[in-house]
């Protein structure tokens, strides 16, 4: 499910966004992947400061449309491929997009990516949570354990 809206000023000119406030439906980074693919499309990949201030407003009129979206974090399309844990400095560059992209963009949470076993990305939607240190937990990002349900 989700709704697919349309502009014509980017590369990727149609978005579809789920949001899933039931627990039981959030699925893991592979899984949100396939689901993309299967509906023609690909997890979200960022290009620019104004695609991202895009999604940015797409999720905020869908939390104002009285759905009662609540804390949960939205996969796109970045990952770090490979085996074992990156803990190196040159982990911020093994990160790669899904579907291709060679797109330098980076719109990391402070701190982020801390690695290690967590290698796919989420867009932070937490408006409950306090602030860290970077803020309030929105719309930046963060690595996650690939199989974790957003």
């Amino acid at each position: 499910s989700g709704q697919k809206v349309c502009y014509g000023a980017f590369k990727h000119s149609c978005y579809k966004l789920a949001y899933f406030q039931d627990l039981s439906r959030r699925v893991g980074f592979q899984e949100a992947r396939q689901a993309c693919e299967i509906d023609g499309g690909a997890l979200l990949s960022l290009e620019s400061e104004a695609e991202q201030q895009l999604i940015e407003n797409m999720l905020q009129n869908l939390t104002k449309s009285g759905s009662g979206i609540s804390d949960g974090d939205f996969w796109i399309g970045l990952w770090r491929s490979g085996d074992g844990l990156a803990t190196s400095s040159a982990c911020p560059n093994l990160y790669q997009w899904a579907d291709g992209s060679m797109s330098p963009f980076r719109n990391w949470y402070t701190d982020e990516p801390s690695c290690g076993s967590e290698a796919c990305v989420v867009m932070y939607h937490q408006p409950t949570a306090n602030p860290g240190l970077g803020g309030p937990y929105l719309y930046q990002w963060n690595d996650d354990r690939c199989n974790m349900k957003h």
